[in-house]
C-alpha cells in the first residue's frame, strides 16, 4: 500500500539509519544539514531513487563517496518537491549503501518555527522548535517522509552555546564546536526506530528540572517551577502504562513546555514529548494531556499506521489507553466520563465538517488532500468510540486490554494498516467471530458523520452537568435569579468543561442568560484554558459583544489549533466580530506558527 502524502517508494528501498549534522542559524533562520542515510534495496535493480523535500536547497549528493546526478521535480502545493537521485552504479536486492546530501532550509520551512526574543517568556534569547507531524520532515531535511519507513538516528546539532538544543533521542554528550568558538556542539542518538515525522529538535534558553527517575521537565526559567508542579504525577502514569501494556522501550520519559505558539496540546516525540503551556492550569487538571503523550510511547511510537490514512489507529488506542490509565489514577467512573465527553467532542467536529464530508470517516481517502487540512478529533474519538464498544462487546474492560497487550507485542517496531488490526483483532478473538461479524465495520470505517452505534456510558458523573445545561436551556428570563455560585460547588473542572461542551451543542442561549452566567460564575476570570475556551465559544454564539476583545486575546495569546481556530471561525461568523477578527489576524499572522496561520487564513477567507 502506497502512502498518497508521500513521493518516495517504500517498496523499492527503505532507510536504516540517518546520520545527520545540523547547523542552526538564527539570523538567517536556516539550517544547514548534511545527511547521511543508510539505505537498504529491496527490489532486484535499483537505478534510482525518489525522496521527499520540500522548500529545500540541495547542494550536493553522493553514494557512497561517489558523486551522484540529481534532479527536482514538479512542486506540489503542499506535498512539495521530489528529489530523484540518479545511482551512480544500480543497487541489488538487500545491498545497502550510504547516501549522503547536503542540504539548507528555507526561511519559511513550515516544521521549524524561529521565534524573536520577545516572543520568548524570558525575552532575552531566540528560540527555535520543530513540529515535524504529519509530513513536515521533508522541510528540514530530504528524507522517505511517511510513517511506513523506520529507521535509528544520530545527530549534532552546532547552536549558538549560550542556548541549549534537546532532540527526540537520548543525549550523548556536548563540547564546544572545534570550528566556531561561539557555538557548542550538542550530540544525540535515539536506537529505537522511528518513523521520520518523530524527529524533533528545540533550541533556547532552556532549563531542566529531574522530577522522576526518567523524567527531567525542560522549559525556560520562568515557566520551570509551574510546570515542575503541574506534571509532578508523570511516573506514576507512566509506572500505570507500564501495567496496563508492558514495559517501556525508550529509557527517558522528558517534558519541554513550550512557548504559547506550539501549534498542538501536545506531541509525543520520543524521549522528549513536546506539551503546550494551555495546560498549565495550576491544578494538575489538564494533566490527561500526558497520560495521552505516554500512551503514545506504545501506540504510534512504537506501533505505527503506515500511512495518515489509518492515522485513528495511532490515535483512537491512544486515547483508549489514555483514559485506562485516568481510569487508574481517578476511578472508573471518571474514565467513562471521560469517554462521554470523548463523544461530544466527536459530535463537534462532525458538525464543523459536515455529517457528509469525507474527512469525518474514520479511514479517510487522502488522496490529494493535506493532512494538516484533515487533522480533527475524528482519529481520535470516533477512533476511541470503536474501540470502547469493541471492549463492551467482547467481554469488557480486562478482556479487551489482552488484547491490547498482544497486539503491541506482534506490532511492535513496525507499522500496520487498518485491515492487519482487523485480521489480527478476528484472530484473537477467534472464540467471538459470530459477535464481530455483527459489527458494522462498513458503517464504522468508510461512512462519514456519527458512529452507526453509540456505546454505553456510565453517567453518575455526568448526570449533575446535564442537569445544570437543561436549567440553563430552559429558564426563562424570570428565572435567572434562581442561578448562584453555589450551582458550581459541587461540578470539578472536568464536570465544568462538560457543562459548557454540553451547552455548545444546543442552540445559542440568549445574551441575558451569558451575561447572569457571568455574574454568578465569572468564568472570563478562570485559568483553566479548557473551560475559557467552551465559555468564550458560548458567549460568541450568544452574540455578547462584550467578550469580543476577551475571545481575540485568548485567540491571540496562544496559538494552539484546538482553540484558535474555533474561536476564529466562531467570531468570523458573529457580524459584528467579523472585521476585528480578520484585522487581529492579519496584525499576528508573522507572529504565529506557519501551519496554525495557513489553516486560520482558510477558516478567514484570507489570502496566503
Amino acid at each position: 500500500m502506497s502512502d498518497p502524502s508521500s513521493f518516495c517508494s517504500a517498496e523499492q528501498f527503505t532507510t536504516r539509519h540517518l546520520n545527520l549534522y545540523l547547523r542552526v542559524d538564527f539570523s538567517a533562520r536556516v539550517i544547514s544539514a548534511s545527511t547521511a542515510l543508510t539505505v537498504r534495496c529491496l527490489q532486484d535493480s535499483l537505478t534510482s531513487l525518489i525522496l521527499d523535500t520540500k522548500d529545500l536547497t540541495i547542494k550536493k549528493v553522493s553514494l557512497n563517496g561517489q558523486e551522484a546526478k540529481f534532479s527536482l521535480g514538479a512542486a506540489h502545493s503542499f506535498k512539495g518537491t521530489p528529489l530523484e537521485i540518479t545511482l551512480p552504479s544500480p543497487l541489488t536486492r538487500g545491498q545497502e549503501a550510504i547516501l549522503e546530501i547536503c542540504s539548507e532550509t528555507s526561511p519559511k520551512s513550515s516544521a521549524l518555527q524561529w521565534l524573536n526574543p520577545e516572543q520568548t517568556a524570558g525575552k532575552c534569547h531566540p528560540y527555535l522548535f520543530s513540529q515535524c507531524q504529519a509530513t513536515h520532515c521533508r522541510t528540514i531535511v530530504p528524507c522517505q517522509d511517511t510513517p511506513s519507513v523506520k529507521f535509528t538516528y544520530y545527530c549534532q546539532v552546532s547552536v549558538p552555546k549560550e542556548l541549549v538544543a534537546l532532540m527526540s533521542a537520548l543525549s550523548d554528550g556536548d563540547f564546544i564546536d572545534p570550528h566556531d568558538c561561539k557555538r557548542k556542539i550538542f550530540r544525540f542518538k535515539q536506537n529505537v526506530p522511528i518513523p521520520s515525522y518523530l524527529i524533533a529538535l528545540v533550541v533556547g534558553a532552556l532549563e531542566g528540572r529531574k522530577i522522576g527517575p526518567r523524567t527531567t521537565v525542560w522549559t525556560e526559567k520562568e515557566l520551570l517551577e509551574a510546570s515542575a508542579y503541574e506534571f509532578a504525577e508523570t511516573e506514576k502514569m507512566l509506572k500505570h502504562a507500564e501495567s496496563l501494556v508492558g514495559p517501556y522501550v525508550w529509557e527517558k520519559y522528558d517534558l519541554l513546555i513550550l512557548p504559547p505558539s506550539f501549534p498542538y496540546g501536545g506531541m509525543e516525540n520520543p524521549c522528549l514529548t513536546f506539551v503546550t503551556p494551555t495546560v498549565l492550569a495550576g491544578d494538575r487538571s489538564l494533566a490527561s494531556v500526558i497520560a495521552h503523550e505516554i500512551s503514545h510511547s506504545w501506540t504510534g511510537n512504537l506501533v505505527t499506521n503506515r500511512t495518515w490514512e489509518n492515522f485513528w489507529l495511532n490515535e483512537g488506542h491512544t486515547v483508549y489507553l489514555e483514559r485506562r490509565i485516568d481510569g487508574l489514577l481517578y476511578g472508573e467512573q471518571f474514565r467513562q466520563f471521560k469517554a462521554l465527553g470523548g463523544w461530544k467532542e466527536l459530535q463537534n467536529s462532525v458538525n464543523t465538517f459536515g455529517a457528509t464530508n469525507p474527512l469525518t470517516n474514520l479511514v479517510p481517502n487522502l488522496h490529494e488532500v493535506d493532512v494538516d487540512a484533515a487533522f480533527s478529533s475524528v482519529p481520535y474519538e470516533k477512533g476511541f468510540a470503536l474501540l470502547f464498544y469493541l471492549e463492551q462487546l467482547l467481554g469488557g474492560p480486562d478482556v479487551f486490554l489482552g488484547f491490547l497487550k498482544t497486539y503491541i507485542q506482534v506490532f511492535a517496531y513496525k507499522t500496520v494498516t487498518t485491515e492487519e488490526w482487523k485480521t489480527f483483532l478476528y484472530s484473537y478473538f477467534s472464540d467471538k467471530v459470530e459477535i464481530l461479524d455483527k459489527v458494522d465495520w462498513n458503517g464504522w470505517m468508510h461512512t462519514p458523520g456519527m458512529p452507526p452505534v453509540q456505546p454505553k456510558y456510565d453517567m453518575t458523573l455526568a448526570n449533575a452537568c446535564i442537569k445544570l445545561a437543561d436549567r440553563w436551556t430552559e429558564a426563562k428570563e424570570s428565572d435567572l435569579s434562581s442561578f448562584t455560585a453555589a450551582d458550581l460547588k459541587e461540578l470539578s473542572s472536568h464536570q465544568q468543561i462538560e457543562l459548557l461542551t454540553i451547552l455548545l451543542l444546543k442552540d445559542p442561549l440568549p445574551v441575558s442568560h451569558v451575561k447572569r452566567m457571568q455574574e454568578v460564575y465569572n468564568f472570563n476570570a478562570v485559568k483553566n484554558s479548557e473551560i475559557l475556551f467552551r465559555w468564550l465559544r458560548l458567549c460568541i454564539r450568544a452574540k455578547w459583544e462584550d467578550v469580543i476583545p476577551l475571545a481575540l486575546k485568548m485567540a491571540t495569546e496562544q496559538g494552539r489549533m484546538k482553540f484558535t481556530r474555533p474561536l476564529y471561525r466562531d467570531l468570523y461568523n458573529f457580524d459584528k466580530a467579523r472585521d476585528q477578527a480578520v484585522s487581529t489576524f492579519l496584525k499576528n499572522r508573522s507572529s504565529m506558527h506557519p501551519v496554525t496561520e495557513m489553516l486560520v487564513a482558510k477558516d478567514l477567507h484570507v489570502n496566503a
